[in-house]
């Protein structure tokens, strides 16, 4: 039984791991034939961020496997894989349910992380990185990628979710971190000025939040930011067409 725990953690690593690779090395290659030269001077830094989030991999992999093992083998969590299991208007539900409460620990989480002894023990890590890169996304102290790797993990043992759904919660996560750190705004400008993009989180609203810290704290939406007055609005550096 530990074995087999211990092997579906190292291979949810790996799977992280390449996950990142592949999905901040494709995002990196779009900077590098969109803005050419963008990323020259930052050698050393993008470095040290692809360091820290591999060693970040490691840290959402354990859990994850863990997760991965007792569905398949103990039933723990309330991951289920039968449409027919759930009414079908439960599964949007399912996914805004999972978005928005990520979307409320990372935001109060982020908070905290920017309470002084916090932000210098480990929230530091992640604010080296002048500018925020593609390599970004996941360049976090251990204590940052713990705070992040738990809150998957504790929903799907709360809330029932598709199998398929949790690989788009998942996804969604991924190119959001990306993209919100890649240095430049890569959506058009109708859609950042949009009603709905007016309530999404891309990289001109990020960026602000790396210039001046004690603002735009969410990951994936504003609401947080709005309603608790952090939000600042976008970054005229990253807006797009810039």
């Amino acid at each position: 039984m530990l074995t087999a725990a211990l092997l579906s953690a190292l291979a949810m690593t790996v799977i992280v791991g390449v996950r990142y690779l592949l999905t901040s090395g494709l995002f990196a290659w779009i900077t590098a034939r969109v803005r050419p030269g963008f990323y020259a001077r930052l050698g050393s830094q993008m470095r040290r961020e692809i360091g820290w989030s591999l060693a970040s991999a490691a840290i959402y992999g354990v859990p994850a496997g863990v997760v991965a093992w007792g569905w398949q083998e103990r039933g723990w969590t309330q991951i289920y894989t039968d449409w027919g299991d759930y009414p079908l208007w439960y599964a949007p539900v399912s996914l805004l349910a999972y978005l928005a409460l990520h979307d409320t620990w990372f935001y109060w989480t982020h908070r905290w992380m920017h309470r002084p002894a916090p932000f210098r023990i480990a929230h530091a890590v992640h604010h080296a990185s002048r500018p925020p890169t593609a390599w970004a996304a996941m360049s976090f102290h251990p204590i940052e990628a713990i705070t992040g790797a738990v809150v998957i993990p504790a929903l799907v043992s709360l809330i029932p979710i598709h199998v398929a759904l949790l690989g788009l919660v998942l996804a969604i996560m991924t190119v959001m971190g990306v993209t919100n750190h890649m240095g430049w705004e890569i959506f058009p400008r109708a859609v950042v000025h949009s009603r709905l993009g007016n309530w999404l989180i891309t990289a001109s609203h990020h960026q602000r939040h790396h210039e001046s810290y004690q603002c735009n704290y969410g990951l994936y939406f504003r609401f947080w930011d709005r309603l608790c007055s952090t939000d600042r609005g976008l970054s005229d550096a990253y807006l797009p067409g810039r």
